[in-house]
């Protein structure tokens, strides 16, 4: 794991109630940069989640890194989570990791609708079936 995904863990641990939780991580959406519109096209845009949400990836020397976006607070903080986790890291590694397992730290499995949960879902499933592809082209 990213040493800003360790370090988000710690926060959380801090943060007693989920209410505290929840509003940290729309704060971390918050304070991401807009993802420009020529970016939100069909090509980038996520299925599977009840907001309009946007990945764009870029692979640099064996690593992965990606921005995104989306029109609901709450899910422009998890992309702000997914950030943490996934940038950064080797291709593999984005590969191998256990995101749901990674996210349960944070407990946020527990407080996300279904709904939510399944558009996290499709946004781990983009990430890391786009870190395979580059993997599989080099």
């Amino acid at each position: 794991m990213t040493p800003e995904f360790e370090e988000l863990v710690e926060t959380f641990e801090f943060l007693d109630d989920w209410e505290d939780r929840y509003r940290h991580v729309i704060d971390m959406g918050k304070a991401m940069d807009p993802l420009d519109d020529a970016f939100k096209v069909p090509a980038t845009k996520v299925d599977g989640c009840a907001s309009q949400v946007w990945l764009v990836p870029r692979v640099e020397d064996g690593k992965f890194w990606f921005v995104g976006d989306s029109d609901a607070m709450i899910v422009r903080g998890l992309i702000a989570v997914l950030v943490e986790l996934f940038n950064g890291v080797d291709l593999q590694q984005v590969v191998d990791t256990n995101a749901q397992e990674q996210l349960a730290r944070l407990g946020l499995d527990q407080h996300l609708s279904a709904q939510r949960s399944n558009g996290l879902r499709a946004m781990i499933e983009r990430i890391q079936t786009t870190a395979a592809k580059h993997m599989n082209d080099s």
